[in-house]
């Protein structure tokens, strides 16, 4: 661009792209490394000494119409834009993980909660669902936050532009930008897309671990829905019956790590004036820890569950035994005529009778049904039956087969377009 500016001769560009790649090449093959010993400021000091030491004094042209200002905010976002791209393609694979598990268990029964209590049946297939949409919103973020960094501040300069002609078009298009920064005080000050994705970062890692809490939760004794696979889980070092869900804990918990970061920046730039100021360093450790933590966390995250075994009969087991099908009873009586206020009084007096009889609803006899109410007939068993629960329930975004068939279609082609 300097030299199609008349900024630079052509054989000075033409020395300074010879010289700059073979640094490039040189780094690459381990030969040549940046030290933090305090000899140069940075590693564009490093670059362009090095450059001069091999070409001359055409190397220190280098940095024509630039500023370190405008450098390291174009360094972080070609940084970050990468990053993005990464982590789409970690969670697409999350993603796809999930949709299998969808695919392989819309039968596969268990109970709902609310408040941490059993409340309706539903099927596996439905809870992940609902994990489903929480990562492929995390994804569209992702997606939006990378349109809106994607302005490239190079020619803003420190901070009021350059009396060079530059072309800040060309520029940004060769570095797969969409335009230049449109403000160059903004351009070298702004860390709003930092912030934005740290803030997409941690509803990431809020999402990981919620998915950990439930598979904590299942894993224990009380529950027995899932068994964790050795690779992603450890045995007490005192008790020999426990296998800890390590992995599942270790997600869980870095999510503070990633809140953190957010937190930090938020408050870095909460009070600084136009423009650039050294506080702003603060912007690169906590984010790259953001990201490596979010990025570990999802690879570990689709491993454990590819490899998690699902105690079908268990969870089954589980959903009758904890009367979720109660609703179901009393949507029977208000097919029959019965007011709901009324039907639901009596679905209650049911469920007390299975406690004190220490039986499901399923297991009570048709007297027993009767002795609450004489509308009950025959036909109250298969209403009430766990897959007469759920086949019923087909509205968009219920666990009915239909409604299913149709949500995990819709997926199928969410994932099938990447960034």
């Amino acid at each position: 661009m300097l030299s199609e500016q008349k900024i630079l001769s052509v054989s000075d560009k033409n020395r300074i792209l010879k010289g700059l790649m073979s640094i490039e090449k040189d780094i690459e093959k381990g030969k040549l490394k940046f030290s933090f010993d305090g000899e140069f400021e940075d590693i564009h000091s490093f670059i362009e000494n090095t450059l001069t030491e091999r070409i001359g004094s055409t190397g220190k042209k280098l940095h024509t119409g630039r500023s370190r200002n405008d450098q390291v905010a174009l360094d972080m976002k070609l940084y970050v834009r990468d990053e993005v791209d990464e982590m789409d393609s970690l969670l697409t694979d999350l993603l796809q993980e999930i949709l299998s598990l969808m695919e392989k268990n819309t039968e596969t029964v268990i109970p709902g909660f609310t408040h941490l209590q059993k409340a309706q049946p539903t099927t596996l297939a439905h809870y992940f669902g609902a994990y489903f949409e929480m990562f492929i919103r995390d994804r569209d973020r992702l997606k939006d936050c990378r349109v809106r960094l994607n302005t490239c501040p190079l020619g803003s300069g420190a901070l009021a532009g350059t009396t060079y002609p530059l072309d800040r078009d060309q520029t940004a298009k060769l570095l797969g930008f969409d335009c230049p920064a449109g403000n160059s005080m903004d351009a070298v000050s702004d860390r709003d897309y930092l912030i934005e994705l740290l803030s997409d970062l941690s509803l990431i890692a809020m999402h990981l671990s919620r998915l950990s809490e439930e598979l904590i939760i299942w894993n224990t004794n009380e529950y027995r829905y899932i068994e964790m696979d050795d690779s992603f889980a450890t045995g007490s070092s005192i008790m020999p019956q426990k296998k800890n869900p390590d992995i599942a804990e270790l997600i869980r918990g870095k999510t503070g790590r990633v809140y953190g970061a957010l937190v930090g920046l938020l408050t870095v730039m909460k009070g600084l004036p136009l423009a650039y100021d050294k506080d702003m360093q603060e912007d690169k450790e906590g984010t790259f820890d953001a990201i490596d933590t979010v990025k570990q966390s999802l690879v570990l995250m689709t491993g454990m569950l590819s490899s998690v075994h699902f105690n079908k009969a268990r969870m089954e087991e589980s959903t009758k035994g904890g009367y979720t099908n109660a609703t179901d009873a009393a949507d029977y009586l208000v097919k029959k005529g019965i007011p709901f206020r009324d039907a639901h009084a009596l679905s209650g007096k049911l469920v007390l009778l299975g406690i004190r009889e220490g039986k499901s609803l399923d297991d009570l006899t048709l007297e027993e049904f009767q002795s609450v109410s004489p509308v009950f007939e025959k036909d109250i068993f298969q209403a009430i039956s766990m897959k007469t629960c759920i086949s019923k329930r087909n509205t968009a975004g219920a666990p009915g087969p239909k409604a299913m068939e149709d949500a995990i279609k819709t997926y199928r082609e969410k994932i099938g377009k990447r960034t």
